[in-house]
């Protein structure tokens, strides 16, 4: 088979972020590689957005061994399309590498005649004429999905051997997986997410924002108006302009809910926000809504965590 396939790396049955609009993008063909994909398949079908499903079972701790396996598979494929989470964005330059194909980082859309990259940290589009084979890594929440198909053909059973010939000369020992960083880690992949708007004033508001972010294992984000004044970093901005996010968990400080700003939001299954304007639209679509000064909720929430910690210290001290 020719044409276009998404790549999707499977972790003990889950999918990543992303993975259903790489599927639609790829014209409903996939390539689920990794642990679990009997449970992968059968979620992903629920979505009704995959025509044929080849499977690989392989184990994820080596990523050299999984493009090779990737590459192995896909050898008929001229163009691949994988999901741009964590997974996806180390796989596909070891891919591009191995095919000897150029890698299209970013995209936005991706078909065979055109490949929408963004650019300039999110506010330049710039299309590109690919060759005929290429690889692709597609941002997440950013094509929608749509239903398409009835029933899904699993094209292959699970493999797990790959060709002597093509095999890495030297073996691979995992030391441990941490678990990512709050601080640090893409907001597209955050879970929680604590935010903070116009109303915080200063760098000082955001430290203290963080402060609380970190303490329940939330990233932080902000408003553009936050993002213009310096107070947080580009790639924290949400909405239009920044990032689309999609949090289970979202918690909006002093941020009135712009159309530009709350269209970023994706749909979070919880949002919590504070705001001395009970009418603003942010506080309309909270699951609770606190008319407060936004500063001294944080510095009341810091507070009262330093308390806790210091108890449990006690308690520790006490009581070894």
């Amino acid at each position: 088979m020719s044409g276009v396939i998404a790549l999707v790396v499977v972790r003990d049955g889950v999918l990543p972020l992303g993975a259903v609009e790489a599927v639609l993008e790829s014209e409903g063909h996939v390539l689920l590689i990794g642990s679990g994909i009997g449970t992968a398949v059968a979620e992903l079908t629920i979505h009704r957005v995959v025509q044929t499903i080849r499977t690989r079972t392989i184990n994820t701790d080596d990523f050299g061994q999984l493009a090779i396996a990737a590459a192995t598979d896909l050898v008929d494929h001229h163009i691949v399309v994988c999901p741009a989470s964590p997974d996806g964005r180390d796989l596909a330059p070891r891919l591009a590498h191995i095919r000897s194909e150029p890698l299209f980082a970013g995209a936005v859309r991706v078909s065979r005649d055109r490949v929408t990259v963004i650019r300039a940290g999110g506010h330049i589009g710039e299309d590109f004429t690919p060759p005929a084979r290429f690889i692709a890594t597609l941002i997440p929440n950013t094509r929608g999905i749509e239903q398409r198909y009835e029933q899904a053909k699993v094209e292959s059973a699970n493999v797990t051997d790959i060709p002597e010939s093509r095999r890495a000369g030297f073996p691979v020992t995992t030391v441990a997986i941490d678990p990512p960083d709050p601080a640090t880690m893409d907001l597209t992949e955050s879970k929680r997410i604590v935010a903070g708007g116009q109303g915080l004033g200063s760098t000082t508001g955001f430290r203290e924002l963080n402060r609380f972010g970190s303490a329940i294992g939330a990233s932080l984000g902000g408003t553009r108006v936050a993002s213009d004044a310096g107070w947080i970093p580009f790639e924290r901005q949400i909405g239009t302009t920044g990032v689309i996010v999609s949090p289970d968990l979202y918690v909006a400080f002093a941020i009135s809910g712009a159309t530009q700003h709350t269209t970023g939001l994706g749909d979070p299954d919880h949002v919590i926000a504070v705001n001395l304007d009970p009418s603003c639209p942010m506080m309309a679509m909270a699951d609770l809504a606190i008319v407060a000064d936004a500063n001294n909720v944080i510095d009341a929430l810091n507070q009262r965590i330093s308390q806790r910690r210091n108890e449990h210290l006690v308690n520790e001290e006490t009581n070894p």
